[in-house]
């Protein structure tokens, strides 16, 4: 593995994203694994051609709403029946239909706060700063070009090597992207 301190990796620059898919596998297929990718719509199969898998996140958003709803509900049985009772007429101190609005409101506000820290905490933001910002081409990403990125840190990585290949996959241009 041959890097410098200052390089991030290398980045190719496509012009369509069937090109950017292809080049995905292809870099998968031979081993890279620090790679990623950028587009301005999404690709489908991208993240899985890249070696994306699948979050814990939909668990941890089930979890948060059934402790939403637990709280909710448990709040409310705690202030109605044991800490301030007041008998109306003669109604049940607990009533669960009565319950229910409350602790479905807090499990929606659970499970949606729960996601909001989940995500962020998966993809490392806040992210103020990223080196690929530093490639001026880069500024089309959000627009018209698809970019694929190989991160110095993989183990396959060898600048010579890694460019060869890169420019093997049919890009427009492979420019060095400085940390």
């Amino acid at each position: 593995m041959s890097q410098t301190r200052d390089t991030h990796g290398l980045m190719a620059e496509f012009e369509r994203p069937e090109q950017l898919l292809e080049a995905a596998q292809r870099t998968y297929a031979e081993g890279y694994r620090k790679i990623d990718a950028y587009s301005p719509l999404p690709i489908h199969g991208l993240g899985a051609a890249i070696g994306f898998t699948h979050t814990n996140l939909p668990i941890a958003t089930f979890v948060c709403g059934v402790i939403g709803a637990i709280c909710g509900y448990g709040l409310q049985y705690w202030v109605h029946v044991i800490e301030y009772p007041i008998n109306i007429a003669g109604r049940p101190m607990h009533s669960g239909p009565m319950f229910i609005p409350v602790a479905f409101e807090l499990t929606i506000l659970f499970a949606a706060l729960g996601t909001l820290i989940g995500l962020f905490l998966l993809n490392g933001l806040p992210q103020p700063y990223h080196p690929v910002f530093n490639v001026p081409a880069f500024a089309r990403a959000s627009q018209d070009r698809f970019f694929l990125c190989i991160e110095a840190e993989d183990p396959n990585y060898d600048a010579a090597s890694t460019r060869s290949f890169l420019e093997g996959l049919g890009c427009l241009d492979v420019t060095e992207v400085e940390a």
